[in-house]
């Protein structure tokens, strides 16, 4: 039986167990999320639960089954690799236009009997999600249990809870003390008129502690869940992950320490006198129903959010200077890239471990910031492609090759898209890469007032490629973090998003600009950079804002269509790249310096 047939094999089994656990508990569908009891992107082992039953591996996507059904609701970044990854499973690809797709509710809906009962595991339901769950089926006479997670029984091997060791982001890199970023949530839990505010977001947590951990893949988080008073903060983390000089430190800023399973049992305790404020979009279900009786909740986005999205200029300093570092490696990388790709034998698989093999010689490189996209033609027309060991292409022939990358360093985190030409690129390709790079120059040429909603500026970006008659199925922009998770609130640039009060842009937010083409099949083309936001000029309208563009590393001239082109986007990228030039050539010799001065020459 060779690998394919074994994985199908194995999928049918699980999603086989998961019908008898339904029909024992009396469910007659079950919703499997992709979360985890923090609603993390990126999900610990334990709670990888969708990917364990259904052998998708993307990161975003919802399992539903029934006892004659299952459909996985992926949206387009993931359609490729869904189709390759459910075929022979008897799983169904339910396509969906964005990741926030509520699509399989309504499917449940229409398709449960009135008296039936749907299950889902309460504890990593979000909020937000769950309610809209409830009121559709309730609408149509269906049961809704959310007290059982099925995972328990058919899942014998469950990894446990990650055990890393957690530590202090210390001075200089992090710029601000914990004693002060707990006094700003302290002030901004009084104006919304909170006595206390539960915390489950992890990111939120190793920003207001400053504190880092190794509990999820790329994100220098660790699991737990914060309570803050006025007067006390408590961290709910499991045993053994404090070390003492760690919890000494906590434990001076009146930070105490508590069992990870005791969080719910807090809230649970909680006086009825307590105002709590939660973030609805940033807790489930399960920890809601766990807040005593009488409590007065108040529902408001967490303040850290904001707090973290909105880097101080000492914070912007670091990140310039990460930048820096992150460019030289890059300049090493492709310096070694292109002869090899003439010489040797080059695969889609060697990319990931020799791009980090570069980051990790630069100062402060603590890790990648996700798993590097390496698509080679066809591959690279898939947004969030990934090649395996076992699936891979070999770079050979004419065409484009998309490297999407970035690292983990104590003073930020970087994330950047390049496209390489591999032999010679045709008319159509280069066509394309030149529209994409005339949607990142035009948005990131903007200026706009503060308090901009940011998915109104996504249109910016498209508009060059909307010209030609061509879109892209993803996003603009996401925010990105301190030393934090590469994807971050509230900010984010996309046309599928509400442009609602909290995503409104300010000042030293740093967001992606990631413009696409993707041609299925034949081959894709995205270029992103970093950018972070910097006051233009104010004046009778009021303040107005503009991008720095942060990313330093050449973009590839000999894809460029330049009959395509304006004088004043010519002008754009001879700047860009003179800023880099500049930047990078002190970090850099022998042929990584050659590469860099022979990739920014004016065009």
């Amino acid at each position: 039986m060779d690998t394919l047939i074994a994985s199908q094999a194995t999928t049918r089994t699980r999603i086989a167990q998961l019908r008898t656990a339904m029909q024992a508990e009396h469910l007659d569908a079950y919703v499997v999320p992709s979360a985890d009891p923090h609603l993390s992107e990126y999900l610990p082992g334990r709670w990888q639960s969708r990917a364990w039953l259904s052998g998708f591996t993307g990161s975003v996507g919802t399992l539903v089954v029934t006892a004659d059904f299952a459909g996985l609701w992926a949206d387009g970044r993931y359609w490729a690799q869904a189709e390759a990854e459910l075929a022979g499973t008897g799983i169904v690809l339910m396509k969906i236009p964005t990741g926030a797709s509520t699509q399989h509710i309504d499917w449940l809906a229409a398709h449960l009997q009135p008296g039936q009962t749907a299950g889902a595991d309460g504890a990593v339901l979000g909020l937000a999600t769950a309610r809209l769950l409830q009121q559709a089926l309730e609408a149509r006479g269906i049961v809704l249990r959310t007290d059982c997670d099925l995972l328990e029984f058919v899942w014998g091997e469950r990894p446990g809870l990650p055990t890393p060791n957690i530590y202090e982001h210390i001075a200089p890199h992090a710029t601000r003390s914990r004693a002060d970023k707990l006094a700003d949530l302290h002030t901004a839990m009084t104006t919304l008129g909170a006595t206390a505010h539960f915390i489950s977001t992890l990111d939120d947590i190793a920003y207001l502690f400053n504190l880092r951990g190794a509990d999820v893949s790329f994100n220098p988080v660790f699991i737990a869940h914060a309570l803050v008073d006025m007067a006390h903060a408590t961290l709910y983390i499991a045993d053994g992950k404090v070390p003492p000089t760690v919890r000494a430190a906590l434990a001076a800023d009146g930070v105490a320490i508590a069992p990870y399973a005791a969080a719910p049992g807090a809230l649970t305790a909680l006086p009825a006198t307590t105002r709590l404020l939660l973030d609805p979009r940033r807790i489930t279900l399960g920890l809601r129903q766990a807040v005593a009786d009488g409590v007065t909740v108040i529902e408001a986005i967490n303040p850290t959010t904001f707090a973290k999205s909105r880097k101080s200029d000492a914070d912007a300093a670091h990140v310039r200077a990460t930048m820096e570092q992150d460019g030289a490696a890059l300049c090493e990388f492709f310096a070694w890239l292109e002869p090899a790709l003439t010489g040797q034998t080059i695969t889609e698989y060697e990319i990931d471990a020799k791009i980090t093999s570069f980051r990790a010689q630069r100062p402060g490189f603590v890790s990648a910031s996700f798993g590097t996209i390496a698509g080679f033609n066809a591959n690279g027309a898939m947004p969030h492609y990934h090649a395996t060991a076992e699936a891979h292409a070999t770079i050979a022939g004419d065409g484009l090759l998309l490297i999407d990358s970035g690292g983990q360093y104590i003073g930020g985190t970087t994330d950047i898209t390049r496209v390489v030409p591999v032999g010679s690129p045709s008319a159509a390709q280069k066509r394309d890469f030149t529209l994409v790079l005339k949607g990142v120059m035009s948005l990131s040429s903007a200026r706009f007032p503060r308090g901009t909603k940011s998915p109104m500026l996504d249109a910016l970006a498209r508009a060059p490629i909307w010209a030609a008659g061509i879109d892209y199925g993803h996003g603009t922009g996401h925010g990105v973090g301190y030393f934090l998770n590469v994807h971050e609130g509230p900010q984010v640039i996309s046309a599928s998003a509400m442009p609602e009060a909290h995503t409104a842009m300010e000042p030293g937010m740093i967001t992606s600009i990631e413009p696409g083409i993707y041609r299925p099949g034949k081959w894709g083309v995205r270029i992103e950079n970093l950018v972070l936001n910097q006051s233009a000029e104010v004046t009778e309208f009021g303040e107005y804002l503009h991008f720095e563009t942060l990313t330093l590393c050449p973009i590839d001239t000999r894809c460029l269509d330049l009959s395509l082109l304006r004088a004043d986007e010519i002008s754009w990228l001879n700047d860009y790249h003179r800023t880099v030039k500049s930047r990078l050539a002190p970090h850099v010799d022998g042929a990584a310096l050659q590469w860099l001065q022979d990739r920014t020459k004016p065009i």
